[in-house]
């Protein structure tokens, strides 16, 4: 069994580029360094840019395959570690449908961190590469280099994507190889939270407990419809948390859109599960519980007693997402949720540290919207609108 966290090298090539093409991929046990997996594969003709996309595609897979749930990708590719992470735009029609496919990928895992490396430190998938390239020209297989512990260095930044490939490409602070997407639809998410409770309005931690909209929730709800079906008059669809606070509040969305967009409940969308402290205040917490209370807010990994941590919410969450991009490609979906689930997808759009969690507020009935585009890109256009709660 692979362990939950994998590193996997990928590198492709061409000899003339294009020319006789091929690609590696290693896949290991980081901590051992242990190789879990081989890929490579003669591609025929091709780019030295198609071939390293090929090579990232297939070591993905296998890391997919062995039952990976977190990748860090080390390559020595600098165009395809920085058009994964969003801040070089993918110019070349070629390479579109391959970084669209390597994002599919990434959408199936929990993280997957992506880091330049130099070539000496990428031997091992250079070497696959290389052989498949001889093969493709009919030259006699070289052998390829054998498997080794992989180093700890690395040079570069990493960058984190959650959930889906989230990240972005603003042209007031993109690289000049910045353009729009002429040849994509973005999908759109409208992220609601629910109208307010009595917990909300007490301050209290409201998690699984069935806490319904108090009367000016209600409202709250009514108002966000109107202003749900100003922003999007085309909805596909209407997703929900099974807890009727976000039932009634998507209700209202459905109506003001018509009626002819029904509510479907996910589960995956209910909120954080904060064991004892449901129901509590934080100066309550903070009074019984202060040590579990300091490694809560210091991680996202550690749970409320007898809860739910933030990165298995996380989890849940970024499951929802990729189904909604492979289920509404193109379209406009509203999603209505709550705090914890919200937060961390804004948390991954926005490409921000854990302390992000803590530190932004979302009100009740507050509205965000962002655009995904399915070559990894997004545009975070509003984060917790409440104008439309103005006159309440």
């Amino acid at each position: 069994m692979a362990p939950r966290v994998v590193s996997m090298e990928a590198d492709g090539g061409s000899r003339g580029n294009p020319g006789p093409a091929g690609f590696g991929a290693v896949v290991r046990d980081p901590e051992t360094g242990e190789v879990l997996a081989e890929r490579s594969e003669s591609l025929g003709t091709a780019t030295n840019n198609v071939a390293e996309y090929q090579g990232l595609i297939a070591g993905l897979t296998a890391a997919a395959e062995l039952g990976a749930a977190e990748v860090d990708v080390r390559m020595d590719s600098k165009l395809v570690v920085e058009q994964m992470c969003g801040r070089w735009q993918i110019k070349h029609p070629g390479l579109r449908p391959l970084a669209a496919q390597a994002a599919a990928l990434v959408g199936r895992f929990t993280a997957v961190r992506f880091s330049w490396i130099p070539r000496e430190q990428n031997r091992h998938a250079d070497a696959l590469a290389n052989a498949a390239m001889d093969a493709a020209a009919g030259r006699p297989p070289a052998t390829a280099a054998p498997a080794r512990p992989a180093t700890a260095v690395t040079t570069g930044q990493p960058s984190t994507t959650p959930a889906t490939p989230i990240v972005g490409s603003d042209p007031a602070t993109a690289p000049a190889s910045w353009e729009p997407r002429p040849s994509f639809t973005a999908t759109r998410l409208i992220l609601v939270r629910h109208g307010e409770t009595e917990y909300t309005e007490q301050g209290r931690y409201s998690g699984r407990g069935d806490v319904p909209l108090s009367e000016r929730g209600r409202a709250q709800a009514r108002a966000t419809g109107t202003r749900v079906a100003e922003l999007a008059p085309s909805v596909a669809a209407v997703l929900s948390s099974p807890l009727s606070r976000c039932t009634a509040t998507a209700a209202s969305v459905a109506e003001a859109l018509g009626g002819d967009v029904p509510v479907r409940t996910e589960d995956d969308l209910i909120e954080c599960d904060f064991g004892q402290w449901e129901g509590r205040t934080f100066a309550e917490v903070r009074q019984q519980w202060p040590g579990e209370m300091d490694a809560w807010l210091a991680s996202p990994r550690i749970a409320p007693p007898g809860g739910e941590s933030f990165t298995h919410v996380a989890e849940r969450a970024h499951r929802v997402i990729s189904g909604l991009l492979t289920a509404y490609p193109g379209e406009t979906v509203v999603v209505v949720s709550h705090v914890s689930p919200i937060k961390l997808v804004l948390r991954d759009a926005l490409a921000a540290g854990d302390g992000f969690l803590h530190r932004l507020f979302l009100d009740a009935a507050g509205i965000s919207v962002l655009d995904l585009w399915p070559d990894g890109g997004v545009a975070v256009r509003t984060v917790n609108d409440t104008a439309h709660l103005a006159a309440l």
